[in-house]
């Protein structure tokens, strides 16, 4: 970019952050690609995916490491909880965002109605979820993951789609799974294909914590087998897979890619990597986050808390900096977003 019209100074940025950059008084975003009748399901209830405005889409409240089989509500006292949490969701809506995808899955800290409480008083959209987790050598699965079919699996989460989770009414607006680095295991697998057959009933999205290429692919083949589109899939910690090539390759065949581990001192490291993935043609196949918060029962006050603020604090001017404009910036952090978890079934025709 070299031309002054389409370069953004850091007095640009100062200027038009609170208008451009955080959804707030915007020229209107195209949404071609998403279906006039789409949702977005928020813990409060279904929402038009225009009304998300700028969004992260993979943060944390609390997760309890416990393990599956210890885990539960018992575990953590709520109000406590949102007397530590609610001060950092307000300082995030002050910077202009509007929805925060949290994404702790069940058996490791999942609380509906904790998430409910947060969004009735921060005023912030937040999504919660279906489906398990198998990283971390399966710790965070319950027994019948072991034992059940992928069509059994896949029948609790469509279950909680349907009914909501437990008895509250709350319907996942997502389903968050897990497998482990390297080639997937049979059990992996399988969390693969229940995904897959719930994506086929319900249109959630499927949001894959994954890491590495090899198994990245692996999922997208398991996919396609299924008779779901690429674009279903959200390949999740995709930063630590170091070849942007792979990324643009996955983002080439509809995937998106989820580079979600922002922070105050690894921003540059971000730019470098949304610049290759810009000059690739694949920014509009790229979600960015933090994967920031963490409240942690078992430590003094839920342990050390990161703030949801480096992209807004830190990136934002840097990618400004670094010539990306306010078009990249939204389609990033508002578009993107609208359309990765549009509520709609992606099937290969």
């Amino acid at each position: 970019m070299n031309s002054r019209s389409e370069r953004f100074t850091r007095r640009d940025f100062l200027r038009t952050s609170s208008l451009t950059l955080l959804g707030v008084a915007c020229a209107p975003v195209l949404w071609a690609t998403v279906p006039e009748a789409a949702q977005v399901m928020t813990v409060t209830g279904p929402i038009p995916p225009k009304e998300l405005g700028t969004t992260l889409i993979h943060e944390h409240v609390l997760v309890d490491f416990i393990g599956a089989t210890q885990t539960g509500y018992e575990r953590w006292d709520r109000a406590a909880v949102v007397t530590k949490v609610l001060p950092y969701l307000e300082e995030l809506k002050a910077r202009g965002c509007r929805t925060l995808l949290e994404c702790t899955p069940a058996y490791l800290g999942r609380d509906p109605r904790l998430l409910r409480e947060l969004a009735e008083r921060s005023g912030l959209h937040l999504l919660t979820n279906t489906g398990y987790y198998g990283a971390s050598d399966n710790k965070y699965l319950p027994p019948h993951a072991f034992t059940e079919s992928a069509d059994q699996l896949a029948a609790r989460w469509i279950g909680e789609w349907e009914r909501g989770i437990e008895a509250t009414g709350i319907r996942p607006g997502f389903l968050k799974t897990s497998v482990s680095p390297g080639p997937l295991s049979p059990l992996h697998e399988k969390l693969i294909r229940a995904a897959a057959r719930t994506h086929r009933q319900t249109g959630l999205t499927i949001v894959s914590h994954t890491g590495p290429g090899e198994p990245a692919f692996q999922q997208l083949t398991i996919l396609r087998e299924e008779g779901v589109d690429p674009s279903a899939f959200v390949w999740t910690h995709a930063q630590n897979e170091p070849d942007g090539a792979q990324h643009v390759a996955a983002a080439r065949q509809g995937a998106w890619v989820s580079l979600d581990g922002v922070a105050d001192d690894n921003v540059a490291d971000y730019v470098a990597r949304l610049a290759v993935l810009k000059k690739a043609g694949v920014l509009h196949r790229v979600l960015l986050s933090h994967d920031a918060g963490w409240y942690r029962p078992g430590e003094p006050d839920g342990g050390e808390f990161r703030p949801y603020t480096a992209i807004f604090d830190r990136l934002l001017p840097l990618l400004t900096q670094q010539g990306f404009r306010s078009a990249d910036r939204r389609q990033l952090l508002e578009r993107n977003p609208a359309e990765a978890y549009a509520v709609q079934k992606r099937l290969l025709r």
